[in-house]
């Protein structure tokens, strides 16, 4: 019977060298170019280890969506549709990775999620997928770029220096780490996801602790804001029509926030091609996404809607401003509570998330056109 258990047959070998895996895979990484065929131009070595992509995995996406972005959806829609809306969008969010996880765990591409478009839908919706998510980030890092001088704003005046000078030097500390490899990246991205990790748990302290009453103005808010003003706000602006259709419509808008918040999310399958064990490292990474949305995102955003409420004049302007930290409503919550230091500390916090989401576009490695295309 033991000797029948170590029979393999010459389909199921024929399928393993195809696929690519072997069962010495784990003592000797091999390049991706080596192990499967349509990916031989790449030459990627798999130089991600495991630690590097479960912490990008949790803390990788997390971005000025969350931090700031949040004010604005509270404003329009309010505490209820704020947590609906996060949740059904995260809901949606971990089914489509778990899914990116499965292929990826049975057939890491070099290429990734727009080889597997190629390979199993139509190679037209492959090249259109990774030209598409390649002029997302031609645009989406430079915009990054610029918010790193919006947030240093808030200590230099830009009369002072001007705000050019600021994206020259982050513009060349990326190129410096993408010039460095993907080991470099991987262990730079480890120690900045590591550090938004511990600034998301804090927040999440911190807002437990203000809902409680223990801020410094001693008032325990519980869950105030969501009687008075309401849960659910209508969207401002619409006429004719009833008070659930006007409130629909605002949780409606809400979404559009809640998917940029989590944008990047799709990081974990685009590391695929520089795994060293894609098949055992990428579905844990996968299930930690789970962990994440509910405790980062969901969470969060519920403790938010204890702490302020969406007709807050305060709150109303700070969702003027572009990317400092006086925009982000858990400085207003801060502020109201009456706590002077850390609004300075979360802008410091702000800019390593901004430089991390520009870094992570500028590095990743789905923005070469030879791979995103076929």
């Amino acid at each position: 019977m033991a000797h029948n258990e170590n029979i393999v047959t010459a389909e199921s070998a024929s399928d393993e060298a195809k696929i690519g895996y072997t069962e010495k895979e784990d003592t000797k990484p091999q390049t991706v170019a080596e192990t499967y065929d349509d990916d031989s131009k790449n030459n990627l070595h798999r130089g991600l280890k495991s630690r590097q992509i479960s912490m990008i995995a949790i803390g990788g996406a997390i971005g000025t969506g969350l931090i700031i972005g949040t004010g604005q959806a509270l404003v329009t829609a309010g505490p209820g549709s704020l947590l609906i809306a996060y949740a059904a969008v995260g809901l949606l969010v971990y089914m489509v990775m778990a899914a990116l996880g499965e292929m990826a765990a049975w057939l890491p591409l070099a290429s990734g999620f727009t080889g597997y478009a190629h390979r199993f839908v139509d190679p037209a919706l492959g090249f259109s997928l990774g030209y598409t998510y390649w002029f997302k980030y031609i645009i989406v890092t430079p915009n990054q770029l610029t918010a790193t001088a919006l947030v240093i704003k808030y200590w230099v005046d830009p009369e002072k220096v001007n705000p050019g000078v600021f994206i020259a030097i982050f513009m060349i500390l990326i190129i410096l780490i993408n010039y460095f490899g993907v080991k470099f990246f991987g262990e730079f991205e480890f120690w900045l996801s590591s550090i938004k990790v511990v600034v998301i748990l804090g927040l999440i302290l911190l807002s437990l602790v203000l809902a409680c009453g223990g801020g410094p103005d001693g008032d325990p808010k519980g869950f105030r804001y969501w009687r008075d003003p309401g849960a659910f706000k209508p969207y401002a602006g619409v006429t004719g029509v009833s008070l659930p259709a006007a409130r629909f419509i605002a949780f409606w808008s809400c979404l559009t926030t809640a998917v940029f918040a989590y944008l990047g999310m799709e990081l974990v399958g685009v590391t695929v091609g520089e795994a060293q064990n894609p098949r055992k490292v990428i579905p844990r990474a996968i299930k930690l996404t789970f962990y994440r949305i509910l405790l980062f995102y969901v969470v969060l955003v519920f403790l938010l809607g204890m702490i302020l409420p969406y007709n807050d004049p305060e709150l109303v302007k700070a969702t003027s401003e572009s990317t400092s930290a006086a925009a982000s409503p858990f400085v207003v919550a801060i502020q109201i509570s009456g706590i002077k230091v850390l609004p300075a500390l979360l802008n410091a916090c702000i800019l390593v998330f901004v430089f991390s989401a520009a870094n992570s576009g500028m590095c990743n490695p789905q923005i070469n056109p030879t791979r995103t295309s076929h």
